[in-house]
């Protein structure tokens, strides 16, 4: 905390001259070319001061009162106000803290709708409603806030956008990179450095050629919203890196602006540079919570704007936050001008923007009423019938910490789904872990048990082995436990139950052996992911082994902990991402993997295949006996070709497909089986054998060594006939072949050689 005292009130003008009524509509500081229109929603306010400041954001020269209120939204416009001005609310009301309310106007509060900020919050007792140094929240604070935090700035929304237009990358064709702006170019040698770690950065050509080389087709990044860095966090020396703490739901944060003052037109400008790339723009969103904390946090907008209605507060006890979030406060999306708000964001972001999609944080809040989980409530209801909401990509995390706050597979038509289960039944399965063949063989599959319901997708699945949160997919092969030190808490945070294994060692190693079946545990956890029905997530720098040490909860390590090493690319690594870049290939040659029906295994008469049979090492189908083996570890799946088409037309030529997977440590003879419509099975895959170039064929019958801890790829060679199927089935057979050849000649962009 400051120990300055600045808070003494500066001489003001409080000429109403100049203010006209306005209008309620829209909320926030709108230029209309002539002047602006201020509108601020509160139910429970009595009077809202607008508060202008001098060109460099410091002084505030100048308040006036909104002369209007209508429908709980006060309103008033300034015919002189121009694009550029920097203002704040000042919000007078009752200080009834036992009954909800914490008006306190000596607090300068950022507008709610503001689509820029300056300034940074400095951390001093004056930031709070209460005397804060007194620890006792009923008590009321007449210091001056306005030094110490950020304004609002009135903005020009014009932007050139040229030929840009959305990518509409299909669901069924989607595959998700999460990166974070900062950490993914910050030691980037091919981006100037002065752009590192920015948007312009995220834009540069070297960087989008390599995501774009790797095959995949949309760019989720964490928090760019305008956040708070915590106070606890600057007193330990480290610093909010994810930016789960949001404070402006309209602003894109400064700090990843080359020129901060503007963020706005060069966040515009590397959306414009992705779409040119082909790239979706997918944001991290955190609309569950804010930077406001608890009943002891700061009072920086939402709190001294209207308290009562922008947060849920305890029934009987309205002095307290409900906390479902972890965090000190729930926002409240019960009340339609809060549920406004979040929808006006959305479509903001969607339409001026131009983003294609949304991740939302913590979403089983989102769709919480008063009564718990409802899948029919408010905010959910609003998304799927909202025409611009519609049309964007929606994606939960369906789980936080509330009652009922489990919700994998809860979630309404239309929406995808992080799936955990995914990411814990693959990495147990790999670990070695007993009894876990029928979940590997349902999240494989797209997990049915949680998504085949109500018309859903197997496109609902996001599959994913590893995220921002939790260990990076090197370190889940290289740790044993977690090793947070560096976060100053003991080791205590993050999560335990990592299903992680080191083989050995804990941490890096220069043991061949060891660095070897570590190498092949990432490759088998990638092919599981990209050969999997669902949407693959892929998390940045695990293309290329990318560790953090141990660290599985990074959330305020700013540093190289976090940020993406370029310069630790050597020929493992490269290995590792033209590996991936294949599978991708191959994904895309296989249209199975992403049709829009989940295999049931059941047997169509009609046709007389099995869209999927399930395979012991002899070829033979499973029985209850062998799914209920809780030693067993060996699985494979054929996925018949002639079963895969959607719609009326099931007879589709699909290319067939055999999978096998083998968490044994030691070898295992696998006998191929019987296909209807081929004469042999094509290998296009075994991470025993990463880079095998050369076509392999084997009989039906013939046995193949399969190494310990390895997974395996075939496709099945059609016979050559002159049968109208079949003739598709050699196509699609073809197709796939193409793909494999195309994998061998294609490499990954890395576009650091040079600058290395």
């Amino acid at each position: 905390m400051a120990d300055t005292d600045r808070t003494a009130t500066p001489k003001l003008r409080t000429s109403r001259t100049r203010i006209r009524e306005g209008s309620p509509h829209p909320r926030g500081a709108t230029w209309d070319g002539r002047g602006v229109n201020f509108a601020l929603f509160s139910a429970h306010a009595t009077k809202v001061e607008l508060c202008l400041f001098d060109d460099a954001g410091e002084k505030e020269i100048e308040r006036i009162a909104l002369p209007e209120y209508t429908d709980e939204v006060w309103h008033g416009y300034l015919p002189d106000a121009r694009p550029g001005t920097i203002y704040g609310y000042r919000v007078h009301g009752p200080y009834e803290p036992e009954a909800g309310h914490r008006f306190n106007p000596n607090k300068l509060l950022i507008d709610p709708y503001a689509k820029g900020l300056v300034g940074t919050i400095e951390w001093n007792p004056a930031l709070f409603g209460y005397k804060m140094e007194t620890g006792d929240d009923l008590t009321f604070d007449e210091r001056d806030s306005a030094p110490y935090t950020r304004r609002s700035r009135v903005i020009d929304p014009a932007f050139t956008w040229g030929r840009d237009a959305k990518p509409r990358v299909p669901w069924e064709r989607t595959i998700v990179y999460e990166t974070h702006v900062k950490g993914f170019t910050k030691l980037h040698p091919a981006v100037p450095e002065k752009l590192r770690g920015t948007y312009a950065g995220m834009g540069h050509p070297a960087v989008l050629d390599y995501i774009k080389s790797l095959g995949v087709t949309s760019v989720e990044l964490l928090p760019v919203h305008s956040f708070v860095q915590d106070d606890y966090l600057q007193q330990k020396g480290l610093i909010n890196y994810w930016g789960y703490n949001t404070i402006s739901f309209f602003t894109p944060a400064r700090r990843y602006a080359a020129v901060p003052d503007f963020a706005f037109s060069e966040f515009k400008e590397m959306v414009a540079r992705m779409h040119g790339a082909g790239l979706e723009v997918i944001l991290d969103v955190v609309y569950n919570h804010t930077a406001e904390g608890n009943e002891k946090g700061p009072t920086l907008s939402f709190k001294g704007v209207d308290n009562a209605s922008y947060y849920r507060l305890l029934p009987n006890q309205p002095r307290y936050y409900i906390n479902d979030t972890g965090t000190g406060n729930t926002f409240n999306l019960s009340h339609p001008r809060v549920l406004q708000l979040v929808t006006d964001s959305l479509r903001y972001w969607a339409t001026e923007m131009r983003v294609d999609g949304f991740r939302f944080d913590l979403a089983t809040i989102l769709g919480r009423e008063p009564y718990g989980f409802d899948e029919g409530g408010g905010f959910l209801d609003t998304c799927r019938q909202d025409p611009v909401l519609n049309d964007v990509k929606l994606i939960a995390e369906p789980w936080d910490c509330g009652p009922g706050g489990y919700q994998v597979g809860g979630f309404p038509p239309g929406w995808a789904e992080w799936n955990d289960r995914f990411r814990d039944d693959v990495r147990g399965y790999w670990k070695g872990d007993a009894g876990l063949l029928p979940g590997l063989a349902s999240r494989i599959t797209a997990s049915a048990d949680k998504f085949n319901k109500r018309g859903r997708r197997p496109w609902a699945s996001v599959n994913f082995i590893t995220a921002h949160d939790g260990f990076t997919l090197n370190d889940t092969v290289s740790y044993n436990e977690k090793h947070n030190e560096a976060n100053g808490e003991g080791n205590r945070d993050g999560h335990g139950h990592n299903l992680s294994y080191n083989y050995g060692v804990e941490g890096p190693t220069d043991d061949p052996e060891i660095r070897s079946v570590r190498l092949r545990q990432m490759r088998n956890m990638l092919a599981t992911l990209f050969l999997s029905k669902g949407t693959p997530m892929l998390l940045a720098g695990d293309e290329f082994a990318r560790t953090q040490q141990g660290n599985n909860n990074a959330y305020c390590q700013d540093n190289e902990v976090s940020w993406v090493d370029w310069g630790a690319i050597g020929p493992e690594e490269r290995d590792l991402a033209e590996f991936t870049q294949r599978l991708i290939l191959l994904r895309n040659a296989l249209p199975m993997l992403s049709r829009g029906r989940f295999v049931t295994g059941a047997y169509d008469e009609e046709f007389g295949v099995k869209d999927v049979t399930w395979l012991t090492p002899t070829g033979t189908e499973m029985t209850p006996e062998n799914w209920n083996d809780g030693n067993s570890r060996t699985l494979a799946v054929l996925l018949d070709g002639r079963a895969q088409a959607s719609g009326i037309h099931k007879r589709g030529g699909d290319a067939t497909l055999l999978l096998f997977y083998n968490a044994y440590h030691d070898v295992v003879d696998f006998t191929f089986p019987e296909a209807p419509g081929g004469t042999a099975w094509t290998r296009l895959l075994d991470t025993n054998l990463p880079d095998s170039q050369e076509i392999a064929s084997f009989a039906v019958g013939e046995s193949y060594s399969v190494t310990g801890r390895s997974m395996l790829m075939f496709v099945l060679k059609p016979v050559e006939s002159e049968g109208e199927d079949h003739t598709e089935m050699e196509r699609s057979y073809q197709y796939v072949m193409q793909a494999f050849e195309r994998a061998n000649v294609e490499s990954v962009s890395f576009g650091i050689d040079d600058e290395a």
